[in-house]
């Protein structure tokens, strides 16, 4: 069984709903979760914020917070998965911000750091990750980290 089969099996069992706020990953985290069949039932749907302005105008991420700690921080992944949340009307959302280069990174932000928040009807919590490998493989790990926070949450 596949991360995204347990988690749509768990947000069934617990009669649970789940979003998506997605940059780095440009839907990779909802293309997973909606590979499994059922799962209408629990994925309200995900917004692609690979822009700033998408971030700010969509999501409701503060302009300020994008010019003072940038869009790969705790502090956007954060509000990207409250604006899913929010927007989306679901018991759960998940972001993902990150670099997953092969360029853009710097020695504070190098290439393969993903920020990821989780919105709960409880708060918002954010992890990060540095992730090894070529763009492929960051992106494909970004999204099976995503996967399991919403499988934590949901249990």
């Amino acid at each position: 069984m596949t991360v995204a089969e347990k988690l749509v099996e768990l947000l069934k069992a617990q009669g649970l709903t789940c979003a998506t706020a997605e940059s780095c990953t440009g839907g990779g985290v909802g293309s997973a979760i909606t590979a499994v069949p059922g799962s209408s039932a629990v994925f309200a749907g995900g917004i692609i914020s690979y822009s700033n302005e998408v971030k700010a105008e969509v999501l409701g991420v503060s302009r300020d917070d994008l010019a003072r700690v940038g869009a790969v921080s705790g502090e956007v992944a954060a509000q990207m998965a409250e604006g899913a949340r929010r927007l989306l009307k679901t018991d759960m959302a998940v972001s993902l911000t990150g670099i997953a280069g092969p360029d853009g990174g710097s020695d504070a932000k190098p290439v393969g750091l993903v920020w990821f928040g989780l919105a709960t009807k409880d708060g918002v919590r954010t992890e990060k990750a540095i992730f090894r490998g070529d763009r492929a493989q960051v992106r494909a790990q970004a999204v099976t980290h995503a996967l399991g926070m919403l499988t934590v949450c949901a249990l």
